[in-house]
């Protein structure tokens, strides 16, 4: 034996035989576990992804029932009118009736469920999440689809546990996890971002261990191969394959990500303000909640016909504004129309996200950006698209304060990785002008919306009705 080999075995000696076995047992994941990780990604994968067909098909059926049929009937706009508005109200009386917490993105609920504070009734988010989303995306309200695949993946991970009444709280943390990643990766076809997602942005909640990554990590890649075998393998956006810019031009792209940085405080806050303003609109009465929501969705069905750019989560629209054919002016007024649009459908308290609509006016404002820089420097070789592909992540940005996750959503949804330079330059000149002003993450400021409300409504019942602070902790996600 050499003087080497004496020296370790002396060592190891000197450990205790419990640490060896701790320390070799920390990896080994319970294979309950793995497969358990596995089922969440594939039903998430499933539901995430023909929700999508399901809004698709809601869509294109109100198109043919508009011009087939209602038309014969009655004037085309008030036809338009009264479909988009029925449409709309189906997801509002979900929402109202059997699942308040299904209101919104749902990603809020989400994280306060990872953090112990909001329940994840998933045999009602599940079903309502689903058709009230049909209903409210199919109108052609200003929603996405990522916050509720979320949320159903989520629900889908609690599921999972108590169907196989898993005990171990890390254990269920980490399908709820597992589930919200699965949700993502199927929403956008984006696995790396739909890890990074539960990672980054949901750090303050996550509780980091191996088995956690790993159920995380399988859950999306397991979800991700059931959207690709539905759907196919190609980006969600087909956009123009741009180059790496010259370097001398990523001052602008700083100067981007600077913009966006103080936007994205400026529409965090309106959002909340938004929020405030239809809760004191229908105070939570069911029928002012309805009249409200179903004229809403009323006026986006006659948006539709005449301003179809300002209706829609936007991902369609954004291979229009990268194809070129628009100027600058115009896009601005598109940016300000969309602000006011996805206000107006978020703030209502329907049932959809708002991170297809962050993304679409990211675009808008980084192709303006774009064209305004290539007139002032003609000399540079760049193109307004790439504005437009940094746009998108500096918002993301901006407003989760998740630069990372941005980065790679846009590098996966537009399959553009020579930008990933400018990209990383964006959104870390984005999140460090946000944080500097101040404020919280959207997500986090959502959350804390909720539970603030949900307090203070307790407070306000007498504390020996026990069924109505029942239905106040229900409604108070809304």
């Amino acid at each position: 034996m050499t003087a080497r080999e004496k020296l370790t075995h002396s060592l190891l000696a000197k450990v205790p035989k419990d640490t060896i076995n701790q320390f070799l047992s920390i990896d080994k994941a319970p294979m309950s576990v793995l497969l358990m990780s596995v089922m969440v990604g594939v039903l998430s994968g499933f539901v995430g992804t023909y929700f999508e067909h399901a809004v698709r098909l809601v869509s294109e059926s109100r198109t043919q029932w508009l011009s087939n049929h209602l038309v014969n009937i009655l004037p085309l706009g008030l036809a338009a009118f009264i479909i988009s508005a029925l449409l709309a109200v189906v997801g509002y009386y979900l929402v109202h009736r059997f699942c308040p917490e299904a209101a919104g993105s749902g990603i809020p609920e989400i994280e306060g469920a990872m953090d112990g504070m909001r329940p994840v009734r998933w045999w009602r988010v599940l079903p309502v999440k689903f058709f009230g989303g049909m209903g409210a995306l199919g109108s052609g309200m200003v929603l996405g689809r990522e916050g509720p695949t979320v949320q159903m993946g989520g629900a889908i991970g609690r599921m999972v546990s108590d169907i196989f009444r898993v005990k171990n709280e890390d254990t269920r943390h980490s399908l709820l996890a597992a589930g919200a990643a699965g949700g993502l990766s199927a929403a956008f076809n984006a696995p790396l971002a739909g890890i990074m997602f539960v990672v980054e942005e949901m750090r303050p909640q996550f509780r980091y261990s191996l088995i956690s990554i790993k159920a995380v990590i399988i859950s999306s890649v397991t979800s991700n191969i059931i959207f690709r075998i539905i759907n196919g393998q190609a980006a969600v956006i087909k956009m123009p394959q741009y180059h790496a810019p010259e370097l001398v031009s990523l001052g602008l792209f700083l100067l981007l990500g600077v913009l966006f940085g103080i936007f994205g405080v400026v529409f965090n806050n309106l959002v909340t303000r938004a929020q405030d303003f239809f809760a004191k609109l229908h105070r939570n009465d069911r029928k002012r909640y309805l009249l409200v929501g179903g004229f809403i969705g009323g006026c986006f069905g006659l948006t539709l016909l005449y301003v179809p750019d300002l209706t829609g989560g936007g991902i369609a629209l954004i291979p229009n504004i990268t194809n070129g054919g628009y100027a600058a002016g115009f896009l601005l007024l598109l940016f300000l129309g969309r602000i006011f649009t996805t206000l107006c459908c978020f703030g209502s308290g329907a049932p959809g996200g708002i991170f297809a609509p962050m993304l679409a006016l990211g675009t808008l404002f980084g192709y303006a950006f774009g064209l305004i820089a290539h007139s002032l420097f003609p000399g540079l070789d760049i193109e307004p698209g790439m504005f437009a592909i940094a746009g998108m992540g500096a918002l993301f940005a901006a407003t989760v304060r998740a630069p990372v996750t941005g980065i790679l959503l846009v590098i996966e949804m537009t399959n553009n990785y020579y930008l990933i330079l400018p990209l990383i330059i964006t959104c870390l000149g984005a999140v460090i002008f946000a944080q500097m002003l101040g404020g919280q993450p959207i997500y986090s400021q959502l959350l804390h919306r909720t539970l603030k409300k949900e307090k203070l409504q307790q407070q306000d019942l007498p504390a020996q009705d026990p069924a109505a602070n029942q239905a106040s902790a229900t409604q108070a996600a809304q």
